[in-house]
Parts: C-alpha cells; structure tokens; sequence
C-alpha cells in the first residue's frame, strides 16, 4: 500500500511539472504571433473588402480588441475550460472541433512510425551487439546517416522509388477516395478491423507504409546505438559470466541480456514518441496526410491565433501527457528509481 501511495505521489508530482513546461510553450508563441507586423483578421479572412465595422465586429468577438494582457489571461482560462476559441479562418468554428477532428490521423501517423522505429532500431542494435567486427561498425555508421536525414527529402525520395517508379504504393493521403469507410475513432486502421470492412484496411496500410516508413528510418537510429551499447555492456557483465558458468544456451543468454538493456531504453521510447509526434508535421506535409502538422502549417500561413495557439498547447500536453506516462513505467520496471 505504501508503495502505491508513493508512485502516486511520484506520478502527481510529474504531473504537475508538465503545467509550466505548457505556459511557458503558450507564452513563447503567444508573444511571437502578436509581434508579427500586420492584421490577423485580414490575414486570416484574404480580403480587405470587408467593411471595417464587420472588421471590428470580428475582432470584438475574437477578444483581439482587448490588451494584450487580458487576451493572454482569457485564452488560458478558456484552456482550462477545454476551450481553444474559435478559429479566424473558419470564422466562428471551434478550434476544438477541428483538433479532434485531425488528431486521431496524426496519432495514427505516430504510433505506425513508431512501431517501425522501435523494430529496425532494436532489431539492428541487438544484432551489432551480438555479431561485431564488419556488420557492427556498417549498423553504427548507418544509424548515423539515418538520424541526420531530412525527413522531407528522405519522403520524397520514397515517393519517387516506390509511387512515381514503381507505381505499388500511394503517393499521399490517407484512404483512397472511391474506398466508403464508417469512422468510429477516426484512426482508419482500426476502423476498418471494427467494420469489417478489408478493402479500407488494405487502402489504409498502403497509405500509411511510406509516411510511417520516413518516420520510423529516421528515428530508428537512436534506438540502434542505444540497444547496441546495452547490449554490449550486459553480455560483458558478470551476469552473463554466471549464466554461461551455468551452461546456459546463448540464445538463452541473449533474451536475458536484452530484457536487462531495454530497461533505459524506455526513456529514449517515450523521448522518440514525443519526438515523433513533432515530426509528424513535416511528414504530414511531404505525404498530404491530414493530421494536425498539416492543419498547422495550414492555419500558421494565415496567421490564425486561435488555431495555432490551441494545436501548440494541445501538442504540448500530449508530449508531457507522454513523458508522464514513461516516467511512471520506468519507475515501476527500474527498482531503483525512487519515488
């Protein structure tokens, strides 16, 4: 008992810590947005026609007529209401609604990427580690020049390969368009496995193999090295010394070993999701995806405070959301973490 209250003391108290690390993100942008020369409404709406009572009108009900100070205060107790505002470019249309509307692709987007990184970067860390010599040292310079590659260029160079010459998958979306599917969470994958329904499964897998696979390449390659010095560190310990006294298998051996070294490895886990879901804005833009990297840069070319705004918050809070969540397990898989 005494240990539960302590991982909720623990969990609570990384839990608040995610509170300044939001204010801080919403105040950088809050200030940024507001410095830029030029009026948000017109730029939000592309027309100077509009009369100029209308203008104000707008702006009256967008709170952009009051001080600074007072707008910085009502947007974030609006926040903590779980209201975003109203978007400026679809005037009067709740931010909120176009979030949930665009987060379940980006979460789609994210955990197929991170799937493929966590399995090529695990997969060829644990085999550097166990064959040396050539194969190591080709692994290790790999993984660098994975993680240093530019996740637009590297997409379209897939694009290229596997669309344009190749012609065996999507250039770009999310579900070919003469596929009917019923949404029920808004992740497609899983719709199409609830609804029965296999030719929206086969479409949606298509179009997620080339965004997940940019994703996943270029992020592998932390895990690579990462596994590979656990590894290498652990089957050297005496641990390992003992169970080969014992007589054990190597395969044997090597399981124990990786389950040892993938104890720190849940950190950099939960790091590369957090990660990930950042970098789903670049990818959503290389492959069309409408996440909400895509409503990002959409709505930041019009200067639309409030769905900026609101998508930088709400992508704060899932990366602490995250962290949180890793923090907790590896308290509980790490005895001697203390909390």
């Amino acid at each position: 008992m005494c240990r539960v209250l302590s991982l909720l003391r623990y969990a609570v108290t990384r839990a608040l810590a995610i509170v300044p690390t939001v204010l801080i993100l919403y105040t950088v942008v809050f200030i940024v947005l507001r410095v830029i020369p030029g009026d948000p409404v017109t730029a939000a709406l592309g027309t100077r026609s509009i009369p100029p009572e209308e203008l104000e009108a707008i702006r009256e009900r967008l709170g952009l007529d009051q001080p600074l100070w007072r707008q910085y205060i009502d947007y974030l107790l609006g926040v903590m209401r779980g209201d975003f505002g109203e978007s400026m470019t679809l005037y009067g249309r709740p931010v909120a609604r176009d979030i949930m509307e665009r987060f379940p692709a980006t979460l789609e987007l994210t955990i197929f990427g991170f799937i493929v990184s966590v399995v090529l970067g695990v997969g060829s860390g644990v085999v550097a580690a166990f064959r040396g010599g050539l194969v190591d040292r080709l692994l290790r310079t790999s993984s660098i020049v994975a993680y240093t590659l530019f996740i637009p260029w590297l997409g379209l160079m897939l694009k290229y390969v596997f669309s344009i010459k190749l012609g065996i998958l999507p250039t770009g979306g999310r579900i070919d368009p003469r596929v009917n599917l019923d949404v029920v969470t808004g992740l497609y994958v899983l719709d199409s496995i609830i609804t029965a329904n296999p030719a929206a499964l086969v479409s949606a897998v298509e179009h997620l193999i080339l965004p997940s696979l940019t994703l996943g390449i270029v992020l592998s390659g932390v895990y690579t090295r990462l596994v590979r010095i656990h590894v290498a560190e652990a089957l050297r310990s005496e641990v390992a010394v003992a169970y080969r006294a014992r007589g054990l298998r190597e395969s044997r051996i090597a399981v124990h070993m990786l389950r040892i070294s993938l104890i720190p490895t849940i950190t950099m886990m939960g790091l590369q999701f957090a990660i990930l879901l950042g970098g789903a804005v670049l990818t959503e833009a290389t492959f069309s995806w409408p996440g909400l990297g895509s409503l990002l840069v959409e709505r930041i070319s019009y200067r639309d405070y409030s769905t900026i705004q609101g998508v930088t918050v709400f992508f704060a809070f899932m990366v602490g959301l995250v962290s949180l969540i890793v923090d907790i397990i590896y308290a509980i898989v790490n005895p001697r973490v203390r909390y």
